[in-house]
This record gives C-alpha cells, sequence and structure tokens, in this order.
C-alpha cells in the first residue's frame, strides 16, 4: 500500500497451506518458524520433501505457532541499512552492501560500506524504501533493515524497529554516533539534525572503505558444522578501514585470526558453482603461484577450464594422494569449500570441514567471500615468492595500517 516492495511471502498455519504456497510461487522458499532470533531454525526448502522436513523439525504448525513462509530469491545482493527517524522522518541513514550473496545471515555476513557494486538506482530505490517506511510506521527511534537488489528491483526482506548489530558499524564508518541520535530522538530532542552529533571529522564518501568481517568459534563446539546459512552462528565480528575495500577486506580477514595461505589451497567446489566466477577466482590464485589441489570432479573440472590443479582423493575412496593425510600433514594451508544440500557428499565434506576447523586450517565456504579474498591478494601484489609475500610473514606492513581518528583527518 505505500509502494514498498518484498519477495512473495505469506503467514500460514498448517502444513497443507505451506505446501501449497511454495507450489504457487516455486521453490526455493525460505521457512522461518515463529518466536526465534538470530535465524534459530530457519531454512531454504528445495523441495517438497525438505520443505516437510524444516516444518517438523522446526514446531508443530498450528494457530498457536505459524510459520512465515517466503519465495527465497537466488543469486541476489543483501543490503543493510541503519537508520534513525524522528516522528516519521528519516534523520540519518547508512546502507551497507554484504560481500556474501542473500542467503547468509546478516550477522555472518561481510559487510562494505559504503556499498561498492550496488548501482547509482539501486540505491536510489534503498533512500526511497528507508524514507516511506519511517513515514508508514511513524518511526521515531532506530530502525534496521535487510533488502535484496537484484536485477534492477530492490525488495525488503525484513524492517525491525531496533538498532541492530551493526550500529556500531555504521557509526564509526560514517563518523556519526546513531545511537546517541536515536536516543535524542526517543526523547523528543527538537535540536537533532541529520548533521549530528558527529563522533569525528567529515568522512566525505570515497575517502576509505569500512569492511566488517564475522568471527567464528566453531574450534570451541565440537561437532558444529562450520558453514554458513541462513541461522547465525558467528560469535563475535572485527571492523577495519582502507582506502579500497580490498585493503579493508584482507585487514578484516586477518583480524579475525585468518592466516594467508603459505602455498598449497584445497578446493571442492558443488557443480551448481563451479562457473565464470569460480574459474575467475582460480585463475587468480594459480597466477599468484599458489598450489591448487582440488577433490575428484573439481579437479578434472578445474583441469579442463586450464588452470593447474592436483588431485586429492577422499579418504573413503582409498586412492592416494588422500586430502585427510595432506590435512593431518599440515600440507593444506587453505580449504575453499562451497557445498550444500544438493552435493554428492554431503556427510564427506561436513568431515573435511570439521578436519579443517580441527587443524586449525583457515576455511572459506561462500564463493564471493573467496572471490573478494582471491581479488585482495591480487590487489595487495602477494605473488608467491614475491618480495612483499616475505616481507608479510616478518611485518605485514604491505597493508595501509591507521588509526579510526587518522582515517577521519
Amino acid at each position: 500500500s505505500i509502494g514498498v516492495d518484498q519477495p512473495l511471502w505469506r503467514m500460514l498455519t498448517s502444513e497443507a497451506d505451506a505446501l501449497a504456497f511454495c507450489d504457487e510461487v516455486g521453490y526455493p522458499c525460505l521457512v522461518r518458524p515463529s518466536y526465534v532470533l538470530s535465524g534459530a531454525a530457519m531454512n531454504v526448502a528445495y523441495s517438497e520433501e525438505e520443505l516437510v522436513g524444516y516444518l517438523r523439525m522446526a514446531a508443530d504448525v498450528s494457530l498457536d505457532r505459524p510459520v512465515v513462509v517466503s519465495k527465497f530469491i537466488e543469486g541476489g545482493k543483501e543490503i543493510d541499512v541503519d537508520a534513525v527517524a524522528q516522528d516519521g522522518t528519516l534523520l540519518m541513514h547508512a546502507v551497507s552492501e554484504h560481500v556474501e550473496n542473500a542467503g547468509v545471515h546478516s550477522g555472518d555476513a561481510t559487510l562494505m560500506l559504503p556499498p561498492q557494486t550496488i548501482s547509482p538506482a539501486e540505491l536510489a530505490l534503498v533512500d526511497e524504501i528507508t524514507n516511506k517506511l519511517a513515514a508508514a510506521l511513524q518511526i521515531t527511534g532506530p530502525y534496521n533493515m535487510q533488502l535484496i537488489a537484484k536485477g534492477g528491483d530492490v525488495k525488503v526482506i525484513e524492517c525491525n524497529l531496533r538498532a541492530s548489530r551493526s550500529f556500531p558499524f555504521s557509526s564509526k564508518v560514517v563518523g556519526v554516533n546513531f545511537i546517541e541520535a536515536a536516543t535524542r530522538a526517543m526523547i523528543g530532542d527538537e535540536t537533532l539534525t541529520p548533521s549530528a552529533p558527529r563522533l569525528g571529522g567529515n568522512a566525505p564518501a570515497g575517502d576509505y572503505v569500512g569492511v566488517k568481517a564475522p568471527m567464528f568459534s566453531f574450534q570451541r563446539l565440537k561437532g558444529a558444522d562450520p558453514s554458513l546459512g541462513v541461522e547465525m552462528s558467528s560469535t563475535g565480528e572485527v571492523a577495519c578501514f582502507g582506502p579500497t575495500r580490498h585493503d579493508a577486506f584482507l585487514k578484516a580477514m586477518l583480524s579475525t585470526g585468518m592466516k594467508l595461505p603459505k602455498q598449497n589451497i584445497l578446493v571442492s567446489i558443488q557443480e551448481k558453482e563451479r562457473n565464470e566466477q569460480s574459474v575467475a577466482s582460480l585463475t587468480k590464485l594459480a597466477a599468484l603461484g599458489y598450489s591448487l589441489y582440488g577433490t575428484e570432479k573439481t579437479a578434472a573440472f578445474f583441469q579442463g577450464e586450464g588452470i593447474p590443479m592436483t588431485l586429492l582423493h577422499y579418504k573413503e575412496s582409498g586412492g592416494q594422494p588422500c586430502i585427510d593425510d595432506y590435512i593431518y600433514a599440515g600440507d593444506i594451508h587453505l580449504v575453499l569449500m562451497f557445498s550444500n544440500q544438493f552435493s554428492e557428499r554431503i556427510l564427506t565434506n561436513y568431515a573435511i570441514r570439521r578436519l579443517a576447523v580441527d587443524f586449525g586450517v583457515p576455511l572459506i565456504t561462500n564463493v564471493q567471500v573467496a572471490c573478494m579474498f582471491a581479488e585482495a591478494l591480487e590487489a595487495a601484489d602477494l605473488a608467491m615468492g614475491s618480495d612483499k609475500a616475505a616481507d608479510y610473514t616478518a611485518r605485514g606492513d604491505f597493508l595501509d595500517a591507521r588509526s579510526l581518528h587518522e582515517w577521519y583527518e
């Protein structure tokens, strides 16, 4: 009624209604049970069988426990908005872009502020939606939105009338204290303006980029599956600034405790993700001098694309050389694994991810993050055997390190 688009959704009170809705809009669909926080028990169903399983796993669906089922849009860019309004008038907002495509919980996502690949037309739609929702809901105080952009369209995934975990990040990057502004709005401060209060000096767009990266505790959680999805898994986060998104991203990844790979990278990519994007990323890593190792079908595919890749066998196949042996010996320095419920070896892939975490091997399970990682290494000129790569081991001074207030100056 206010001209704001959303993915098709419905609140449903029976399993039959949920099945009928998903048949109507088409799979995949996102299932969100009632009374949950941080995406708990949320799942993406790609088939009727999965939908029934998720509904029964979450809780009994009834009038007292409805579920919200929405059409899941694949391949869309997710956008976060932190905002403050007073009496329905927008006072200030910050727009962040997820590195990961939609489908990763916003608490587990890697955020870039200002947005780096969202088009001006899409950003204009985001601004329009942010103003419309403030006016329609007569918001006073903080609010947060997640949106999805694809094909020139921008849709609202959700709007929460509260401060989000990204408010401190947004405040520091734009140099405005969003929480102080929200508090002053709620107590009726009539002197509040969009330009105050400041955290530091003016921070013109384009002077720097802030990147927020999640931190996980999988090593301390025995048996937990170290992979990303719609249910939140992170237990912390770090944020770094840089003159470019690649510099800020690499600093953020290193600040989470990740170590840059010394030489050998294991790659296991589900068929759906073996595409131009993954080919380009692995081509960059090979050109930088990294030695690539692949699981059976992954190695065959990328060898066919002209990318040098050594085959490592699954343990259960009995072949040599074996993935597990390489990880046990410390001969794998990074694992790139992109798999989902369509993978042929679901349990084996889980075992490899778990093995990597248990042996302290850096693990990336999202293809967009892996692509950004390859771009960042290339942008930093960290070719194997280069002086910069050697310097990193000793000093790590190839990145532009400054204090927060130095970035404000």
